[in-house]
């Protein structure tokens, strides 16, 4: 291929690949390894979502495969930081990208109320082989779930907010590393409104709708906290329902052995016994008749 037709129709600066001392053809080289691999990664990230989709916390699951133009941008602006870390030398190539670039598959599971994150948490740390935990918080949020479970907190000027976990999947002589994000659906909503509004202001968002976007994440964080409290408001309620409707059977239960000894008992006038035995029944429908107007 052509450099300059590779490079105008991936979006790539020749400045950038000059001022890094990148080779374009390093570049194209894990272009073509990484489509020969996007089917196996399909079929992979569906196998994790579908489990992930069995947990009844989970109220929907998303999954993607990353662009290949996104893929060799990342490389490029990557550079920088990995050669501070292993050395100037450092490049990226088909050895060692796939190693370096942790998001080539991506899982979003969405999930209704916070405290359903606990569960889901669970679920993932025993299902599979977990590398990595980092929770995204806004800065005030509550950090105490994840600190009694050692997980590191990032706090996002943006307020984005989402647990990432990087898992390891496959066979021991092909393993791949997948990572899952983990939010509420309002936490959702918010992401996918910032992402957005950075991605069409090139991340340079004008400071007005900088300011209504952080409102809007207040927002979202007292849309949770509030969805919480109903929760456990209703949680509440259950558990007061179920409290009464033992102690209604029973009440019932007492009453009809009264009802079966009354009946037995021979002292009693027929009359009178049948009078009995009606006054208890009527306690008993009259229990069943206020239980049907309360629900």
């Amino acid at each position: 291929m052509d450099r300059n037709y590779f490079l105008d129709m991936y979006d790539l600066d020749a400045q950038d690949l000059v001022d890094l001392n990148i080779n374009w053809v390093d570049l194209y080289n894990i272009l073509q390894d990484y489509k020969k691999s996007i089917d196996i990664c399909d079929a992979r990230l569906t196998y994790v979502a579908n489990v992930l989709r069995q947990h009844p916390k989970v109220h929907s699951v998303k999954t993607r495969v990353k662009d290949p133009q996104r893929l060799l941008q990342k490389l490029v602006r990557k550079t920088p930081d990995r050669r501070e870390k292993y050395g100037e030398d450092f490049n990226f190539n088909i050895q060692n990208y796939k190693d370096e670039i942790t998001d080539l598959m991506g899982i979003r599971v969405i999930h209704i109320f916070k405290e359903d994150w606990e569960e889901i948490h669970k679920f993932i740390t025993n299902k599979w082989e977990v590398i990595e935990i980092v929770a995204n918080i806004r800065e005030g949020d509550n950090v105490t779930p994840f600190e009694e479970k050692s997980i590191p907190v990032r706090s996002r000027i943006s307020g984005y907010r989402s647990v990432h976990y990087l898992i390891r999947y496959g066979s021991p002589y092909d393993l791949c590393t997948i990572e899952i994000q983990v939010r509420t659906i309002f936490e959702e909503g918010y992401g996918e409104i910032d992402h957005q509004l950075r991605y069409s202001h090139d991340d340079d968002i004008p400071e007005l709708l900088a300011q209504n976007l952080m409102l809007l994440n207040r927002i979202v964080g007292s849309s949770d906290e509030m969805a919480s409290l109903i929760n456990k408001l209703n949680q509440s309620f259950d558990e007061i329902e179920e409290k009464y409707n033992k102690k209604l059977k029973q009440k019932n239960d007492m009453l009809r052995d009264l009802r079966k000894k009354i009946y037995e008992n021979d002292s009693l006038k027929k009359e009178e016994r049948q009078s009995i035995i009606n006054d208890i029944d009527k306690v008993i429908l009259g229990d069943r008749s206020k239980y049907s107007r309360r629900k």
